[in-house]
């Protein structure tokens, strides 16, 4: 989810949380069609949980073979898997508490293949995945 922006985003796609306006079902490009990547290239992206006290952290990963793809409800747009990270509460004592908790989801790009990950930067928790793009 993205803050949800009235100029650009249809009401049809608006949820509330925390007294925050978000847009759901928001396609995050991490690599465009044709963009040269090396073997073992890494992209990374940064999100935070949508609201406060947030259990678990559920990342979709979907691909496109168009390039002006906007949701991930648009045609041409498949689902290939799902990341379920599990955001343990952390204590106010340890000092992280006050911080805005960091997820990065991590794309780590082989042959035919590519590790995706996704990292509680907080408490070093994550999960990962493989994603083969011939069985798609």
């Amino acid at each position: 989810m993205n803050r949800f922006n009235v100029k650009e985003h249809p009401k049809s796609k608006m949820v509330r949380k925390d007294d925050i306006d978000w847009c759901t079902e928001i396609f995050d490009v991490f690599v465009t069609v044709d963009q040269p990547l090396a073997l073992g290239d890494t992209v990374v992206r940064k999100y935070a949980p949508a609201k406060s006290g947030q259990k678990t952290c559920i990342i979709n990963i979907f691909s496109s073979e168009k390039s002006e793809v906007k949701f991930v409800t648009d045609v041409g747009v498949i689902k290939c898997g799902t990341l379920t990270l599990c955001l343990t509460d952390i204590s106010p004592t340890d000092g992280h508490a006050s911080k805005l908790r960091e997820i990065q989801a991590l794309m780590t790009f082989g042959d035919t293949e590519i590790k995706v990950e996704a990292l509680d930067v907080t408490t070093g928790r994550s999960v990962g995945a493989s994603i083969d793009f011939l069985n798609k």
